[in-house]
């Protein structure tokens, strides 16, 4: 049975960590050369292209799962060493967990809070749109994701943890004019959307009769920015319930005429017994189902 060398696999996964083999040649104490021949040694091993050497690097599908088995590794590594007494400071854990925007912004923090209090970990956070985690599990970038998937990626297992709700807001100037110049205008007026995968307000405009393509739309990739550019009147926009309410109740928002949209979050991590990551599973859990809507 082939043995795939941990040192090259940590050195593939630190050269995506890292953006570059120069990078991970410093993080790893060895020469750029060293980094570059470990590499191709374990890429002639495995008889597979692993890396492909662009700016930044990215794996190849072999690649992803040599990356997978050295974060699975490193975690059962750090483990055992922790149970032998080790100093924890010199045993703290690097997570690296995928998460959506919204859900960073809101709800995510506080259970990684408390996870730091109790245990030597230290969190490596991945922002991306809900219906794209998954993939950063997949690549094995990511040891566990909020997703919108309800399907376990190949290797993980997936738990519920409730919906997200949205709402339909602008501000109250904005409203007042779109509505003054066309009569249910406001549908038809130019939304805020956080990036092109943004779907959320393009669900809510078929939902109310109109094609997303018919309306303008500026692009503000930053949920604090998201929210402070529908305060201000660019557009129209979806925000969850939680940071909405409080706008609309001091009258600096307005709720717009049409449906909530519920989106079903998930927890995926790796299908490997491991304290840490079930120690993280349980409180983003019990934070979830606070917080969360059931569904």
């Amino acid at each position: 049975m082939m043995q795939i060398p941990l040192d090259g696999a940590e050195t593939l996964a630190a050269v995506i960590d890292e953006g570059s083999m120069d990078a991970a040649a410093m993080r790893l104490r060895v020469t750029p050369s060293a980094v570059s021949q470990r590499i191709k040694a374990l890429e002639e091993l495995v008889g597979r292209v692993l890396l492909v050497r662009a700016k930044p690097p990215r794996v190849t599908d072999a690649g992803a799962v040599v990356v997978r088995l050295a974060r699975q590794m490193a975690l059962i590594q750090h483990e055992a060493t922790a149970d032998l007494g080790a100093d924890a400071s010199e045993t703290r854990m690097a997570v690296p967990i995928a998460v959506n925007a919204d859900s960073l912004a809101t709800w995510f923090l506080p259970p990684l809070a408390r996870v730091c209090e109790r245990h030597p970990v230290v969190f490596d956070l991945h922002r991306d749109d809900q219906d794209h985690t998954a993939t950063l599990l997949e690549s094995g970038v990511v040891m566990a994701a909020v997703t919108s998937s309800a399907v376990a990626v190949a290797g993980c297992r997936v738990e519920p943890l409730g919906s997200l709700r949205y709402l339909a807001v602008a501000a109250p100037g904005f409203v007042e004019r779109w509505t003054t110049a066309e009569p249910g205008g406001v549908h038809r007026a130019a939304v805020v959307q956080y990036d092109r995968r943004d779907e959320l307000q393009n669900r809510w405009l078929r939902a109310v009769g109109v094609n997303p393509s018919t309306v303008p739309a500026h692009y503000v990739p930053s949920s604090g920015d998201f929210a402070t550019a529908i305060h201000l009147g660019l557009g129209w926009g979806m925000l969850p319930e939680a940071q909405a309410m409080p706008s609309i109740g001091r009258g600096v928002l307005t709720a717009l005429d049409g449906p909530p949209l519920d989106v079903p979050l998930y927890w995926q991590q790796w299908n490997l017994r491991s304290r840490t990551l079930d120690l993280v599973a349980a409180e983003v859990g019990a934070e979830a189902r606070r917080v969360l809507r059931s569904f």
